[in-house]
């Protein structure tokens, strides 16, 4: 038996190519699939089972685009009513690829329909080796039972039983491989590692500690913060079947002109993807800005309206291809084209540009030294802010600011500061086109407010790999 584990950074999801000599099965895929074809390929290998575990809420599945590409068969929950071509699971269904043996357990919690895989190599045992337990257990942690509305009390109690009388009955030295890691929103502080054993969190998990059931239920449905917009609409993407990439148009290069024509309409939406510092010093009036070097398809998929075609401006170094295939895989499938020459080929045609002041830590600390009238606006999480914040500030998250834009003062000076400058940049950029002029960016934000010695650094930002958009983020002692 042969299993490969593939990662996408920012959603932080793992999906995995599972084989025996000839044949293989990839576990709920990633939307592009050339990754998986080309690794089958390389090892001689055909994929001829495409599996899910669930309907993923926080990206778009690749099972109908590898299933044109390979003729696989999707495996999927019985229970989740897909509506496309599948082999349709429920406990206690077993099936096989040659020596590789699976029995299927119905998991729900994270999700109603929820499966999971339990295998066992039968070459070398009669043990399950290996669990695929998408989103119901992690490293650390389980898998949040609050993303349908009105459902958080009974899919919780659903996942006290999916982990306590079935997942913890698998011996401890079975292996367990779940469909993210750190930093995804699917859990509320999953580790670092990308698999571990169901003996090690057995003792080491958290979530798993809490015997009492009302207790658990408690803990996994309070204090949870929202979840992003496009979970829902993924989930419900993926149960019908996505559009097929490959049937998708490519994304129109247009010249300044051409792009300030096709983005006049109230139905388009200016996307730019550059670094905050860049698109402060310039930028298409109207434009949101989401850095592609901060979190980006998180909030791609949780503040661009799925109604709007979108026109894209990038920076030398940011390919638009690449903006597009994350775009798509938030199920974000409107980007109609991209500004040629980008903002310097806007300039050279004459066309109008608007400004956001970038201000320094030290800066920042001189005008609250000096009693300077403002409104300091973080928009960090609420976990972020309880950490660490500067005396006096208020906390409205980037993506709450699309409706809670109305309880500034729109008279007075706006200082926006978050951890590094990109989601401030975002905040920023959505306060401007709610009519919000007199506002500021702090650069570095509270890493480096922290940094230059104004205030302790914050514990948060500083972890390359935590999640800082949850309500609670587990912090190293």
């Amino acid at each position: 038996m042969f299993l490969h584990q593939f990662f996408v950074e920012k959603i932080a999801h793992s999906s995995y190519l599972l084989a025996g000599s000839g044949s293989c099965a990839v576990i709920d895929p990633r939307r592009d699939v050339e990754i998986y074809l080309e690794a089958a390929g390389s090892l001689g290998l055909k994929i001829t089972h495409i599996l899910e575990t669930h309907l993923h809420a926080d990206f778009i599945s690749g099972h109908l685009d590898l299933a044109r590409a390979t003729g696989a068969k999707i495996y999927a929950p019985r229970s989740a009513r897909c509506r496309f071509p599948h082999v349709a699971l429920a406990e206690g269904d077993r099936f096989r690829i040659e020596d590789i043996a699976f029995r299927v357990l119905e998991t729900p919690g994270h999700t109603p329909e929820h499966i999971s895989y339990v295998v066992t190599d039968t070459t070398r045992g009669k043990d399950p080796l290996a669990v695929f337990c998408g989103d119901t257990l992690f490293v650390g942690d389980v898998g949040r039972p609050d993303l349908f509305p009105g459902k958080a009390r009974q899919l919780a109690s659903s996942l006290y039983d999916s982990l306590h009388d079935k997942l913890l009955k698998l011996p401890d030295f079975c292996e367990v491989y779940p469909a993210h890691g750190a930093g995804s929103l699917c859990g509320r502080a999953i580790g670092a590692k990308r698999q571990t054993t169901i003996g090690y969190e057995r003792r080491h998990n958290e979530a798993l500690q809490i015997q009492d059931r009302e207790a658990f239920i408690r803990s996994l449905t309070s204090d949870m913060p929202p979840a992003p917009d496009h979970f829902s609409r993924c989930s419900a993407v993926n149960a019908r079947g996505p559009k097929l990439l490959a049937d998708m148009p490519p994304v129109e290069r247009l010249a300044p002109h051409a792009f300030e024509k096709k983005t006049r309409f109230k139905t388009s939406l200016i996307l730019d993807v550059r670094d905050y510092d860049s698109f402060g010093g310039q930028h298409i009036p109207g434009s949101l800005n989401i850095p592609f070097g901060g979190n980006f398809a998180t909030f791609a998929g949780w503040v661009l309206p799925p109604d709007k075609d979108i026109f894209l401006v990038t920076q030398e170094g940011i390919e638009p291809e690449d903006v597009v295939a994350w775009l798509q895989r938030v199920g974000v499938d409107r980007t109609k084209g991209v500004l040629e020459g980008g903002l310097y080929s806007w300039a050279r045609s004459g066309l109008p540009a608007a400004h956001i002041p970038q201000i320094s830590a030290p800066e920042l600390h001189a005008r609250i030294s000096g009693h300077e009238r403002m409104t300091l606006l973080d928009v960090r999480s609420p976990g972020e802010f309880k950490t660490n914040h500067i005396h006096g500030a208020i906390n409205i998250p980037a993506p709450d600011l699309r409706h809670r834009h109305g309880e500034l003062d729109r008279r007075a000076p706006l200082v926006v500061v978050c951890s590094t400058g990109h989601r401030s940049s975002l905040a920023a950029s959505l306060l401007l086109r709610q009519g919000h002029g007199n506002l500021v960016n702090t650069a570095g934000g509270m890493s480096g407010y922290g940094a230059a010695g104004f205030a302790p650094q914050c514990a948060v930002c500083s972890i390359p790999h935590a999640s800082h958009y949850l309500g609670r983020v587990e912090v190293p002692a």
